[in-house]
This record gives C-alpha cells, sequence and structure tokens, in this order.
C-alpha cells in the first residue's frame, strides 16, 4: 500500500512555507528598491548582502545542540512568530518615520539571524514530516515552492510598491509570518527528545564535537556538502558577472538577462513536476545525479559563449536537471542522517556553505575584473566540475550507497 504524501502535517508544513515564501520575497524585493532609492549607492547595498552571510556562520553552531536535545517544533514557530513582531515594527516605524539606513543595517543582522535559526530548525523538523517513501516526492514539493514565490510575488511585490508603498508591504509580510507560525503551531508530529542534561559548555563542545566525528565517519556525506558548497559558492559569484556581460554586450539588456529566471523557472517546474509523478530505480540514482553534475558545469562554461536563444535553452536545461538532481541528493543525505544529529549537521553545512559563499562569490568576482567575462565563467565552472570528481567520483562507493538506501 502506497502512503499518502499529503497527510495533515506535511499540509500543514507546506502551507505555512508558502505563506513565509511569499511574504519574504515581497518583502526583500521591496526593500532591495528601497536602500538604493534612498542611498543611491551600490555599496551600501552591497554591505546589507554581506552583513546577511555573518549569522551563517554563528548562529546555527549556537543553536543546533538545543535543536537536537529539545522539540524542533516550537524553535520553527518562534522564529516566525518573532520575525513577524520584526517585520510589523518595521512597517510601522518606515509609514511613521521614513528609512534610516543605520537602523536597517541593525533590521537586516537580526533578521539574517531569525532567517539562519529558522533554517536550521525547519530543515530539522521537515523529514520527520514526509511519509516513509514518499521522500522524493515530499522534496520535489519543498524545492518548488521558493521558484514558484519568485516568479509569482516579484511582480506583485513592484505592482505593490507603487500601490500602498513599502512600509504596508513589511506589514503584510509580518501578518505573513505570523500566520505561518500559528499554522505550524498545530502541527502533531511526536518528537523524541534526549534525557535533559543541565547546560554546560563541556557539554556543548562535546555534543559539537559528536557531529564533528559523525560527518569524519561519513565521507560520503562530507564530500557532498564540499562539492555543493564549491559550485554554490562560485555560482554565486556569476550573478554580477551576467550583470556586467549583458550590460556591456551589443546586442544584449538588463531586460534579456531578466528572461534567464524565466526560462530556469519554467525548466524546474517541468523538472519538479516530473520528480513528483515517478519514481527512480535506486540503481540508477547515483549515476544520474553524477552525469547531472557532469552536465551542468559543462552548461555553465559554454553558457555566454552561446546565442541568447540557446542561452534561455541552457537555463532552462539547467532548471530540469538541477530540482531533479537537488531531490535526490536532499533524500539521501537525509535519510541516512540520524534524527538525533540532524540539527548539528545541518550547522555544519550551513557553515561550511556561508564560507564557501562569501569567500567564493568575491574570488569570482576578482576574477571579472582581470579577464575576459565569458574566460572567466567558463575558467570557474572548470575548476567546479574538477572539485566534482575530487569529491562525488572519489567517494562514489560511499554515496552510491546513500543514495540507493534513500529509494528503499
Amino acid at each position: 500500500m502506497k502512503n499518502n504524501l499529503w497527510t495533515r502535517d506535511f499540509t500543514l508544513i507546506t502551507v505555512a512555507t508558502i505563506m513565509g515564501a511569499a511574504g519574504a520575497i515581497a518583502g526583500n524585493f521591496a526593500l532591495s528598491f528601497l536602500v538604493y532609492d534612498e542611498t543611491g549607492s551600490t555599496l551600501a547595498s552591497a554591505l546589507i548582502i554581506a552583513i546577511n552571510f555573518v549569522p551563517g556562520f554563528v548562529v546555527p553552531l549556537v543553536a543546533s545542540p538545543f535543536m537536537d536535545a529539545l522539540p524542533r517544533k516550537p524553535f520553527l514557530v518562534a522564529g516566525d512568530a518573532v520575525n513577524g513582531v520584526l517585520y510589523l515594527l518595521m512597517g510601522l516605524y518606515l509609514n511613521s518615520r521614513g528609512f534610516t539606513y543605520t537602523l536597517y543595517l541593525l533590521f537586516s543582522l537580526l533578521l539574517s539571524s531569525l532567517s539562519a535559526f529558522d533554517q536550521l530548525a525547519y530543515n530539522s523538523l521537515f523529514p520527520k514530516l514526509i511519509p516513509p517513501g514518499c521522500m522524493d516526492k515530499g522534496y520535489a514539493v519543498s524545492s518548488m515552492v521558493y521558484p514558484v514565490m519568485q516568479v509569482v510575488m516579484a511582480p506583485v511585490a513592484a505592482l505593490l510598491m507603487d500601490l500602498i508603498g513599502v512600509g504596508n508591504i513589511l506589514l503584510l509580510q509580518g501578518g505573513l509570518s505570523i500566520a505561518a507560525a500559528l499554522t505550524e503551531s498545530r502541527i502533531r508530529t511526536e518528537e523524541e527528545r534526549r534525557a535533559y542534561r543541565r547546560f554546560s559548555l563541556r557539554g556543548y563542545f562535546a555534543d559539537l564535537k559528536e557531529a564533528a566525528d559523525y560527518l569524519r565517519q561519513e565521507r560520503g556525506m562530507l564530500n557532498i556538502f564540499a562539492y555543493m558548497a564549491v559550485t554554490n559558492g562560485v555560482a554565486s559569484g556569476y550573478a554580477p558577472i551576467f550583470v556586467a556581460f549583458f550590460s556591456s554586450t551589443p546586442g544584449l539588456s538588463a531586460a534579456m538577462y531578466s528572461l534567464f529566471a524565466v526560462a530556469e523557472f519554467a525548466g524546474r517546474t517541468l523538472g519538479g513536476v516530473l520528480r513528483y509523478a515517478t519514481k527512480m530505480p535506486k540503481e540508477r540514482r547515483f549515476g544520474f545525479a553524477f552525469a547531472v553534475y557532469q552536465v551542468y558545469e559543462t552548461m555553465d562554461m559554454l553558457l555566454l559563449w552561446l546565442p541568447y536563444p540557446l542561452m534561455l535553452a541552457n537555463r532552462a536545461i539547467a532548471g530540469f536537471l538541477g530540482i531533479n538532481s537537488a531531490t535526490l541528493r536532499l533524500a539521501a543525505v537525509l535519510s541516512t542522517l540520524p534524527d538525533r544529529l540532524r540539527a548539528r549537521v545541518n550547522a555544519f553545512e550551513s557553515v561550511l556553505y556561508s564560507a564557501a559563499f562569501s569567500v567564493l562569490s568575491l574570488a569570482v568576482g576578482a576574477l571579472g575584473e582581470v579577464m575576459d567575462l565569458r574566460l572567466c565563467v567558463t575558467l570557474c565552472a572548470f575548476a567546479s566540475l574538477i572539485i566534482c570528481w575530487m569529491t562525488i567520483w572519489r567517494r562514489r562507493r560511499e554515496i552510491r550507497a546513500m543514495y540507493e538506501n534513500a529509494a528503499e
């Protein structure tokens, strides 16, 4: 008998995620324009982005031992509730006092800290809400929420900016975050709880060491994390390269670049539907994922050398393949990871990703200053391809076992 994915708890977490994503995308879109309009400085906007990386190094490591010792649902509910209150306060402040850059820096730091906290709680709780045998479908749904809401809410936010202003958009976002928290509070899943232990620094660091020791032993998982940190860190540096390329190349424009997101969304949508509707045989899962990594890096290498119509096709194919491999990878990792270590291992993954994003995005941008933009992207993608062979292929025996076990 097949299990039904859409249980009460899975439906509630999905609805809450949609509400949270809708508000976050609309609010961030509006605030990004507000910062530039008020300051007239790209550096001021870049500083906001840089600050948002900081909590990714600190918050997960601080919070994860507590999340593994206690039920995770209260952390998730509290994070969204506090997030909603902060947005309500910021919306009221903007409507009454106007924009203050220094205050917004502090606001961004608080929000990014909450976001890191909330994401850790979500990633630790979500696997328990997926019925047995539905891991692929569950992550196919989860992976589709933000791409779909991005396409829907960005134009809605642009319209609302003119109709009601940024302050009122933040009030709406605060309301959606609180609604998401109320929805999550109705989740009924039973969570295991470790025996109570009085807090001590020695015990806290022992908890972190337990997760680090686990990762050292799980070479397959560690190498998956390493490759994904590198490839996503490098890819995060492509955005300013693409903007510069489309702005400086005759016959191209910013509007044409914006269609990349549409093409990738179309590919991700089709790929997500396919992943939801079909189940891949376990013996093909690793081979498919590894082949996707090769194709993905190769397509990045070729992207800026192609005629524009083929660039769009390139992004659509990348979106289609990307969501399929991501779903398989998440299922493999979270099926392998013991629940008692989930928050702490996720914390190490988050720190690794934050470090890679910070360093590699700057490195790619620096290369773009000293060499041809097309060559820059090609060389960076080729470097990611080499890392794939040094991590995923080198540990193929362990990683293949993870992928095959996730299908059982």
